[in-house]
């Protein structure tokens, strides 16, 4: 996926910029990285808080696999609904920042095991 096939669809998001890493791209907006562009897919930034909205979109963990074994990380594939749908990109977008927000705040470190008390519903949803 192109920086204007990626800028497109965050369109109605804040202005976005992005710098390519370990052969994907990474999707910065308000100086933190909040979705992940690789192998022609887009990922956004989850937590403990966000990931059931993405799990209950059908949406998946970036898998890659390190020294023979397999490593999930915090991003998770934009849903198919959001590809053709800009105000749908934005909201899951949104969804993927603030959970970027709060990493930020933790230094990073995944949000314990939803033990907030929070909950969160998808978009559209």
């Amino acid at each position: 996926m192109d920086e204007a096939a990626i800028r497109d669809v965050f369109s109605s998001l804040a202005p976005i910029r992005m710098r390519r890493m370990f052969g994907g791209t990474g999707i910065y907006a308000d100086d933190v990285m909040f979705a992940l562009e690789a192998y022609g897919e887009l990922y956004l930034k989850t937590d403990a808080i966000s990931q059931p909205a993405f799990r209950d979109a059908g949406s998946r963990a970036f898998v890659y696999e390190k020294d023979g074994r397999r490593v999930e990380m915090s991003y998770w594939l934009l849903p198919d609904e959001a590809h053709d749908d800009p105000d749908s990109a934005a909201a899951w977008a949104r969804l993927g920042l603030q959970a970027a927000r709060r990493a930020k705040g933790r230094g990073g470190k995944m949000l314990g095991s939803g033990k907030t008390g929070r909950s969160l519903e998808k978009p559209g949803g």
